[in-house]
């Protein structure tokens, strides 16, 4: 196999991993530990796909991104970062990359990812196309928290969605954001400076939520004292952002498909057709394909939603990001309350990490607000916490978590002790064999010595 992989990553030890895992499948890997490195390397020699992490010192990687993006349209970039956010997966994306993956990152999924780009690179070359990104969108958002493979996923959905004109269903339980994902799909479209307008279809009667979607005229019906714009009218050259839609009537429905069918609406009591240009994006926690089955909602309209779909993840399944999120509204609400609590217990967090929340990120939010509210202390313990949190049987829910190694929990070790910890462990099985260590960690035996010396491990080693 001749496909050369370029890394860049001033983690050495990251970078030697991740060189080892695509050299076993066959290709060939060069490394570089700064930007500036990588660029040059590019310009000296042809490669078929770049791997770059994005904080380095000097040059970023998304610096060097849109760089080669420019200078080599048709080359793959996979960024990575110890970081997720939606802001880095939309600005990388946005930048030129092929794709986004978090550190600490599964191999497996590395070279899922890895087969996906060189496809995409022989693709590009049969056909010899390239592609430029668009306008500039906003980078900041601030909102949305976690970097949990699922929500990953999301972030990605997000980049690639919000600069077309597409309609977007998001699904998810009540709690989960879905708002705060519409609201990051219009910051970062080309409509990001028209207005972004939502409606709870659901908390209306069928007669408030027709004139809070489409206005009404004067004298239509008792107490409509003046005209009266509705929110695709107030939308106009922005977002209009439709929550709980599947609950609305099916005369609803009807007229919800016309406006995406025709881009256009009557006002209650008006008898002229308004052309609007609002991008829709649509939210339900309801099972919007099981409804259309049993006949409760219309199957064309369903169809004109679901052009892409958003599926967000309950907090239960994401749960490396509870104490991200907790952090934040910590923050947030010992500020607000001007309070001096900066911190929380090991016990506290692990009845967090453990505890169901069914009421999603909304639940946690409240939670810590309360806890905050009624501490006297500057770190939060069980007592500060509900009741239900605190009374949870927690043994039937792990807490170490990914996530907690962040927060220093005592006698945790780190991944690359782990590592270290491990190898000596084989080599005490194999009586220091350096071929059957080699063999059980899969790993040759070029490779085992490397790791021997970065771990520092002695020289008591002996071959078959």
């Amino acid at each position: 196999m001749n496909t050369h992989i370029l890394i860049a990553d001033d983690d050495e030890v990251s970078c030697q991993l991740f060189a080892e895992t695509l050299e076993s499948d066959g290709f060939r890997v060069d490394q570089v530990t700064s930007g500036d490195t990588a660029l040059s390397s590019l310009d000296g020699e042809p490669y078929d796909l770049l791997v770059i992490d994005v904080r380095m010192p000097g040059m970023s990687g998304l610096d060097v991104t849109r760089i080669v993006h420019e200078k080599y349209p048709a080359l793959p970039i996979i960024v990575m970062t110890a970081f997720g956010s939606i802001e880095t997966a939309v600005e990388a994306i946005h930048e030129g990359a092929f794709d986004f993956i978090s550190k600490p990152m599964n191999l497996a999924e590395l070279k899922n990812i890895v087969s996906r780009a060189l496809a995409q690179r022989s693709l590009q070359r049969r056909v010899e196309k390239t592609a430029a990104p668009d306008g500039e969108y906003p980078s900041q958002l601030g909102k949305i928290i976690g970097k949990s493979p699922p929500m990953l996923e999301v972030y990605k959905t997000v980049a690639r969605v919000a600069p077309t004109k597409s309609t977007v269903l998001i699904l998810g339980e009540s709690g989960t954001g879905k708002e705060l994902i519409a609201r990051a799909i219009h910051e970062h479209s080309p409509r990001a400076n028209g207005p972004f307008v939502a409606v709870d279809c659901g908390a209306l009667t069928e007669t408030l939520l027709e004139s809070e979607l489409f206005g009404h005229m004067r004298g239509s019906f008792t107490g409509a004292v003046a005209d009266k714009k509705g929110v695709f009218e107030e939308a106009q050259g922005g977002t209009c952002f439709l929550d709980e839609i599947g609950g609305i009537s099916p005369s609803m429905q009807a007229r919800l498909l016309r406006v995406l069918q025709e881009h256009e609406i009557r006002r209650v009591g008006g008898k002229e057709w308004m052309a609007v240009d609002v991008r829709v994006l649509a939210a339900t926690n309801q099972d919007l394909a099981e409804a259309v089955t049993n006949g409760e909602f219309r199957q064309d309209l369903f169809y004109r939603l679901d052009v892409v779909t958003i599926n967000l993840p309950p907090l239960r399944q994401r749960a490396d990001d509870i104490p991200l999120l907790t952090q934040h509204f910590l923050k947030y609400y010992s500020q607000d309350c001007g309070k001096p609590v900066s911190a929380i217990s090991d016990r506290a967090m692990e009845l967090l990490c453990s505890y169901r929340w069914p009421g999603n990120i909304r639940e946690l939010e409240h939670a810590v607000e309360q806890a905050v509210a009624l501490s006297y202390q500057p770190v939060l313990t069980p007592e500060d916490l509900p009741r239900e949190i605190r009374e949870q049987n927690a043994h039937n829910f792990p807490f170490h978590t990914a996530a907690t190694t962040q927060f220093n929990f005592p006698d945790t070790p780190s991944l690359e002790e782990v590592k270290k910890r491990y190898v000596r462990h084989v080599l005490q099985l194999t009586d220091g064999n350096v071929s059957a260590t080699a063999r059980i960690l899969n790993v040759d035996r070029r490779s085992l010595y490397r790791m021997l010396a970065r771990y520092e491990i002695g020289p008591s080693l002996k071959d078959d």
